[in-house]
């Protein structure tokens, strides 16, 4: 990896329902591509959006961390179709530094935006 690009820590996903094959492909898809984010804070959101559309899925939007995860200064919020075809939120995190992006699933801490992400693809369905 050259100087330019940044490296980037890819969160564990969560664990999978029984009888699934594995990580859907479309999330790992989108962990992969991840890992070729080289701009800076300004670019985050269009990149994040490019990469959620390639992997097939939707960049709903993207707000500043604010402490709600650990080293994250943006979060983008997406949701990904799962194996079974329900669609599941996930947040793309840019650190600190702003150089890496790494994915990560809703937690306790983050119920809160999940609930929000939710709420807001139902208010888009409605429209």
């Amino acid at each position: 990896m050259g100087a330019s690009q940044a490296a980037v820590a890819i969160a564990t996903p969560s664990a999978l329902p029984a009888g699934d094959g594995g990580i859907p492909m479309g999330l790992l898809e989108l962990e992969l591509s991840l890992d070729g984010f080289s701009g800076n804070n300004a670019d985050f959101t269009s990149f994040v959006r490019t990469v959620a559309d390639n992997a097939g899925g939707e960049f709903l939007f993207a707000l500043p961390a604010c402490d709600l995860i650990e080293d994250c200064r943006n979060i983008a919020v997406l949701r990904m179709a799962d194996v079974g075809g329900d669609a599941s939120i996930l947040f793309a995190c840019l650190d600190q530094q702003g150089r890496a992006v790494r994915i990560e699933h809703p937690s306790d801490s983050t119920r809160d935006l999940e609930r929000f992400a939710e709420s807001f693809v139902g208010v888009l369905e409605r429209m």
